[in-house]
């Protein structure tokens, strides 16, 4: 009886712990980085933001800043609800609930004038029971199916044990 219980303990707990280590850390502007004159929307199209992930803002200290806002704030550039600017050049921000995000620099006219603004969608966490409904059918993204390998392999082997 108390193999059984050990098997059971051993084959639950990597369940609970997979979804979090399947996380990704995304560098916004890969090696451009948080800078003036990139193209974050384009950037972050075809990506999968998923509760959990991580957003690396890279940027010279003092030369840039990233305050979240939300979407009004976002369509006009300005940060107005006294939100504390992130300062560091490496700033880490967990994605903690799935929806809309929005992101500008805050230092006047980048992100007007010079396009320093990401608006993103973050979904469910990969195995959440609330998880959001699959892809439209042809627009499976390469991030996404990588993720859904590495889940189907772990649970396929713990239902294989």
């Amino acid at each position: 009886m108390a193999s059984s219980n050990i098997f059971f303990i051993i084959a639950i707990v990597p369940v609970f712990a997979i979804p979090s280590s399947l996380a990704t850390e995304f560098v916004v502007g890969d090696e451009k980085g948080w800078s003036l004159d990139f193209e974050y929307q384009a950037w972050a199209a075809g990506k999968e933001f998923r509760v959990g992930d991580k957003l690396v803002f890279r940027y010279t200290p003092g030369v840039h800043n990233v305050v979240r806002v939300n979407g009004v704030e976002f369509q006009r550039c300005e940060a107005v609800n006294n939100t504390d600017p992130l300062t560091t050049g490496n700033d880490v921000i967990t994605l903690l609930t799935p929806g809309r995000k929005w992101y500008i620099c805050s230092v006047p006219r980048h992100c007007a004038a010079r396009n320093m603004k990401l608006n993103i969608t973050v979904l469910s966490e990969v195995g959440s029971p609330f998880a959001a409904p699959g892809p439209i059918p042809g627009s499976q993204t390469p991030s996404s199916s990588t993720r859904g390998s590495a889940v189907f392999s772990f649970y396929g082997w713990i239902a294989f044990m």
